[in-house]
């Protein structure tokens, strides 16, 4: 059995669990408390899950937060706008406590790179004040370095592979990247953050799939998400020789073979229509044409501007 920590609340009239590491999010069988809550895995993996056009709600169920631009890596298929201007500490703050009160059940900072800013530990911090279960997604460059200070806070966190071993990973990264990643990953288990691999299916590196689900259970991560290559920022330029059709990915997928205690997942990009970020520029976006472009659509100053129209809800 293995206890970690999730979110649950009541939206819509329906209680929901979410799970910060699988980014899932699941119907509850019986009555919970709402809020963070300490659940074994085991039990809400069975638990059937949701999506968020299957449910109309207020906010979101989940919410990416990626305050800045900047990365020591440059990835071909980065899905940031990296001409935004970042907001400087204070903003940062003030839109970290608009998340943590929006009544969303997750939040993820994200990037570019988040472990770049100084001030992460308390940003984490203030995004858990108010009951979200709270994450971090990362390249794993600076995990290592920072898994200590940031375990108390992180209820999950997500590094990103784009292959099973140096000579894979790091043709997309970097040299050094895979050494720094695996070593971050380990640091997390370490620290007992559970930690999710990602990684995006690509034509280039979707056969490697078997073997990123093998490191995962080499590493003591809890899954593996498999990301649908979406051609947005710089992705865009690889769209036409990388993108794979989520029938393709599905099929990869469903072929692999998960150790006990390993979660697979694919995220298609139909599921990816809708999903909420908020950029480095303060600004609201959101997926749209089948997670094919990300729109703004105002910028973030209340809870409310995060709200989806009730138009976009129960859509089947």
């Amino acid at each position: 059995m293995t206890v970690r920590m999730f979110a649950a609340a009541t939206l819509d009239a329906t209680l929901l669990v979410y799970d910060p590491a699988t980014e899932l999010t699941h119907l509850a069988p019986h009555r919970l408390p709402v809020g963070r809550q300490l659940l074994d895995d085991a039990d809400v993996a069975t638990w059937p899950t949701v999506a968020q056009c299957q449910v109309s709600t207020p906010v979101p169920f989940n919410i990416c937060w990626s305050p800045l631009t900047r990365c020591n890596l440059q990835c071909p298929q980065c899905l940031d706008d990296k001409t935004l201007p970042e907001l400087a500490g204070a903003e940062r703050t003030r839109i970290a406590r608009i998340l943590a009160g929006c009544g969303t059940l997750g939040l993820d900072i994200s990037g570019g790179e988040p472990l770049l800013l100084r001030d992460m530990t308390h940003l984490l911090k203030t995004l858990a004040s108010n009951g979200a279960a709270v994450s971090c997604t990362t390249n794993g460059w600076h995990l290592q370095r920072r898994a200590a200070e940031l375990a108390p806070f992180l209820d999950a966190v997500r590094v990103s592979l784009d292959g099973p071993d140096a000579a894979s990973h790091d043709r997309w990264r970097g040299k050094g990247s895979f050494e720094r990643a695996i070593a971050g990953a380990r640091a997390a288990v370490a620290e007992r953050v559970p930690v999710q691999l990602h990684a995006v299916v690509m034509r280039s590196t979707a056969h490697r799939a078997q073997s990123i689900v093998d490191l995962a259970h080499e590493l003591g991560a809890v899954g593996v998400t498999f990301l649908q290559m979406l051609p947005i920022g710089d992705g865009a330029q690889l769209a036409d020789a990388e993108m794979v059709s989520d029938a393709d990915a599905q099929r990869t997928i469903s072929s692999l073979q998960a150790p006990d205690g390993v979660r697979v997942r694919l995220r298609t990009r139909e599921l990816a229509e809708g999903f909420t970020v908020v950029r480095a520029d303060g600004q609201v976006y959101r997926n749209g044409q089948g997670a094919t472009d990300i729109r703004s659509l105002r910028l973030l100053t209340d809870p409310a501007d995060l709200h989806i129209p009730l138009s976009e809800g129960k859509r089947q």
